[in-house]
């Protein structure tokens, strides 16, 4: 690549050598016009085709910027295409009024647009939409100003003098902006792009210093095609071929954007000075008595019908920005919704945090009493004592054990910490659950009866809020036995619907093909304060608690969870061993 570039940029910089060495030696004459005129367009042709490779290779908005770059130097060589073909094919001078000037004046915009798309920063937030309405109407009012300016002189009423006077006011105007635009780009920019714009500015500052010479001395009758006056112009056309082949700036460096939305607020601000410049212009058209009638008469009707195009693109532009206003609205919206419903979850985790440091620290002082008050009762419980005393001796160990419990589930209620989920056999903890409540059954004289599925699916959760479940619904169950009159609980296990499902009451028996959940009355085990509390344990285990009434009147405690494919250990693998169906324990 790097001796192709070389080879080309030795063949470009022999044809500027040739041109000067021509200029040098021969005066004005055929000879030396037709080799300026070739070498201009051999110049040209390179640096189209320079760009046009650039614009091959790169990708996205890149393609886009060198695709600009090569149109606007395809209408500057086309231009000099027919500047050629006047001078050399038809041997004659180029007519005062050419209407191929139009393609000089053009070959300006596309380059223009090529900078407004900025390459040598990332891609902003500003609406693309937006910024390329914004730049149709610059377009359009520049050719309006050339046709309003230069056009005039050339179909309404021809004079040679006045339209080149205003072709080159107008293209010197249009290339000041191009430079100023340059220079622009030039300070925004760092690396291997600044020293593309630094290099760009240049070649087309010299062009345009040079075209502005060379017009000068056209004017004094001492230019020629082929003199002094060309070199610097034929060297500003090989500087553009030697920029792209050896300043390469491709990925946009990572500077900071916040120019960002300050040049879309320009772009449009320029956008409507132009539209609100048309009825001075028409003004001045109308007003202006010292011209002729018919160059009046084109610049009002010219002047009308721009500002209707104007009109319709502002128009169509202020649809884009109501559009985009109402999404940025809805969007700042959502994100003050978004921002309140965090504030409030904030200020609830703060509420909850100090509720745990509360319920922490009142724990830590009732746990102290309640297993004095707790060792008190079983002692109480292993003398001698009377029939009534004995019933009111369970009564005090059963509170006190269950104050217990209940100061545990605030405090794990509380702390809301999440604990760690792992396949937990639920007939397992069920007869654990058992064997620590044993001195509260034994004592309270209730058997305690076990219809354990054995094929029970395993279920996801945490075993110690699971067993304190457990504990719970067997605690809370007895004591509503004893209240009944009962002396017998049934705990049940089975597998519905890939649920497990665990049901303690009075005297079950399990019908797989009867549903008898009903509406439990207020007074069912499942209402009381304990079993509220591990409600919440069980939602988070998906599952849900809920009281039956069966259909000989007795009522029980139903537990569901749902249950993995996994299915459960044999009984002789649990750590407890499993009791045969219904059988009491002892």
């Amino acid at each position: 690549m790097k001796a192709r570039n070389k080879l080309w940029s030795g063949v470009v910089l022999g044809c500027v050598a040739a041109l000067v060495t021509a200029s040098l030696l021969w005066r004005q004459s055929f000879r030396l016009a037709s080799i300026s005129d070739i070498i201009q367009c051999l110049l040209l042709m390179s640096g189209t085709l320079s760009f046009l490779v650039r614009a091959h290779s790169a990708k996205g908005r890149m393609r886009l910027f060198w695709s600009f770059m090569t149109l606007g130097l395809a209408l500057w060589l086309s231009y000099q295409f027919l500047w050629t073909y006047f001078e050399v094919f038809l041997r004659t001078d180029v007519p005062d009024i050419f209407s191929g000037d139009i393609i000089l004046f053009v070959h300006i915009v596309p380059m223009i647009a090529a900078l407004a798309l900025r390459p040598h920063l990332p891609r902003d937030q500003y609406a693309a939409r937006l910024g390329r309405l914004d730049f149709a109407m610059l377009f359009v009012w520049w050719v309006y100003l050339y046709v309003l300016l230069v056009m005039a002189w050339q179909y309404a009423t021809p004079d040679p003098a006045r339209y080149n006077d205003n072709l080159n006011a107008v293209y010197l105007a249009e290339k000041l902006f191009f430079l100023v635009a340059l220079a622009a780009c030039w300070v925004q920019s760092a690396g291997r792009w600044r020293i593309f714009y630094a290099n760009f500015f240049v070649a087309n500052l010299l062009y345009a210093a040079s075209s502005y010479i060379a017009n000068w001395a056209l004017s004094r009758k001492d230019y020629y095609s082929g003199s002094l006056y060309d070199i610097p112009l034929v060297t500003s056309m090989a500087w553009m071929t030697l920029i792209a082949l050896w300043h390469p700036a491709e990925e946009p460096d990572r500077l900071n954007t916040s120019s960002s939305t300050t040049y879309g607020v320009w772009v449009a601000r320029c956008g409507m000075i132009a539209a609100f410049s048309l009825p001075m212009f028409g003004a001045w058209a109308l007003f202006a008595t010292s011209l002729p009638p018919q160059v009046r008469t084109f610049r009002i009707v010219l002047t009308l019908a721009a500002a209707l195009v104007m009109g319709v693109m502002v128009f169509t532009r202020q649809r884009f920005l109501d559009r985009e206003l109402n999404r940025l609205l809805a969007n700042s919206r959502e994100s003050f919704e978004n921002l309140k419903r965090l504030q409030a979850q904030i200020l609830q985790s703060e509420k909850m945090a100090s509720i745990g440091q509360l319920v922490a620290g009142a724990a830590h002082e009732l746990n102290n009493p309640i297993t004095a008050m707790l060792g008190y009762s079983d002692l109480l419980l292993g003398t001698e004592l009377a029939p009534g005393q004995q019933i009111l001796a369970h009564q005090i160990s059963q509170q006190v054990r269950k104050t217990r419990s209940l100061v545990a589930s605030l405090l794990s209620f509380a702390r809301r910490a999440p604990a760690p989920k792992s396949p937990v056999d639920l007939n397992t903890l069920i007869l654990t659950a058992i064997r620590l409540k044993q001195p509260q059954w034994q004592s309270l004289q209730i058997q305690v009866s076990t219809d354990l599925d054995p094929q029970l699916p395993k279920v996801i959760g945490d075993p110690q809020q699971l067993l304190q479940v457990c504990l719970e619904i067997l605690s809370n169950s007895l004591n509503f036995v004893r209240q009944n009159g009962g002396g017998k609980l049934s705990l049940v296990t089975r597998a519905v619907a890939n649920s497990c499902l665990l049901t303690a009451g009075e005297s079950l028996a399990w019908d797989d093909g009867r549903d008898t959940r009903t509406t439990a009355p207020a007074s069912n085990p499942a209402e009381s304060l304990d079993l509220t509390v591990c409600r919440s344990i069980v939602k988070e285990h998906l599952g849900k608690i809920y009281s039956q009434r069966c259909q000989d009147g007795s009522s029980s405690v139903c537990l569901e969870l749902p249950g993995t494919d996994l299915p459960s250990e044999k009984s002789s693998s649990s750590r407890v061993p499993l009791l045969k169906p219904s059988q009491p324990f002892a």
